[in-house]
């Protein structure tokens, strides 16, 4: 068994978690400017409120194995990436105060949304401005440390995808909502899901092109390996889902829009995977030059096996304990 391609699996399966959970109840911060009615807004927090707090886990999860397993990608991404992490939390800071305050203010509940609007939008935008800077690839120098500037994140294919990831966060908010809400409220969502949809369409499709050219080792790696040929049918099945999502606005589906958004989502997560795969700074540092010593990897990955099947159970019975839409006026779930 390989552990380190283990271990990379399971960070990845982390942040992958943490795209959907923390994604949609960031988007719903995004979308929060179409819908300016105060009983609306209260409303659309509400459908999260059980589950927020506990969706950033897998974020933190993902920090762990990060530092445990693959240090030196620890060490020099996060140098290299210090700015955007900083302001990504403070936009999570301004996001969880107003998420907790606004309920209980009266005469300030205004501001508080707009912190809620601002750090919702700002925390996606950050991190997407991190995962282009690190799709770009990152300078090491002989010793493994960072070798580049402080302002090397700030180029237009990182802004590029830091927009890119707020149209996601965005679609998978009101995908969430159109499930949990009913009645008017509902109706209006699903007329926004279908630009929404567009415009992540729009996202992939640049990102996509941009990736490889922008990046000689991958545009290598996509053209001259044979992976081009085994990627065809991904373009397909996104138009697939666009398809898809069409018909279930068209036909006011509840649950459909958001699990075709899931799936919009998966295909470009699994592109990007592909695309840096096996580095772990792409065109720098693999997978097996950053991991930590394999008796490391061991014990930490005894430690993984009993927290992640925890993780993945109380995170599960909470969403099956808050199932079901939710209403004006009520105070509980069913």
């Amino acid at each position: 068994m390989d552990v380190t391609v283990v271990w990379a699996a399971i960070i990845a399966l982390g942040l992958f978690m943490y795209i959907v959970l923390d994604g949609f109840d960031l988007g719903i911060g995004i979308v929060f400017p179409f819908f300016p009615d105060e009983k609306e807004r209260d409303l659309m927090i509400n459908t999260v409120a059980p589950v927020w707090d506990g969706n950033e886990t897998w974020l933190v999860l993902g920090g762990a194995g990060l530092f445990a397993v693959f240090p030196l990608v620890y060490s020099t991404v996060l140098s290299a990436l210090y700015l955007p992490l900083i302001f990504m939390l403070g936009c999570l800071i301004f996001r969880g105060v107003s998420f907790e305050i606004r309920a209980k203010a009266n005469r300030t509940k205004h501001l508080w949304d707009l912190a809620f609007i601002g750090g919702s939008a700002g925390a996606a935008f950050f991190q997407g401005i991190a995962l282009g800077a690190y799709l770009q690839g990152i300078p090491v120098a002989a010793n493994g440390s960072f070798a580049g500037g402080a302002f090397d994140w700030l180029t237009p294919f990182s802004l590029l995808t830091g927009l890119g990831l707020v149209a996601t966060y965005a679609l998978l908010g009101c995908c969430w909502l159109v499930a949990k809400t009913d009645g008017d409220l509902q109706r209006r969502l699903h007329r926004v899901v279908w630009p929404l949809t567009i415009v992540l369409l729009v996202f992939i499709a640049l990102v996509s092109l941009w990736t490889p050219l922008q990046d000689p080792n991958i545009a290598q790696r996509w053209f001259a390996s044979g992976l081009f040929e085994r990627l065809l049918p991904v373009p397909f099945l996104v138009a697939l889902c666009a398809f898809y999502m069409y018909r279930a606005v068209r036909e006011r589906h509840h649950n459909t829009p958001f699990m075709l958004a899931l799936g919009l989502v998966l295909l470009g997560y699994i592109g990007l995977l592909v695309s840096v795969w096996p580095y772990a700074i792409p065109s720098s540092v693999t997978l097996w030059q950053a991991a930590a010593p394999r008796s490391s990897q061991m014990f930490t990955l005894a430690g993984a096996a009993v927290i992640i099947p925890i993780i993945i159970a109380y995170t599960t019975l909470g969403y099956w304990v808050f199932r079901g839409k939710v209403r004006h006026g009520e105070v509980h779930y069913h």
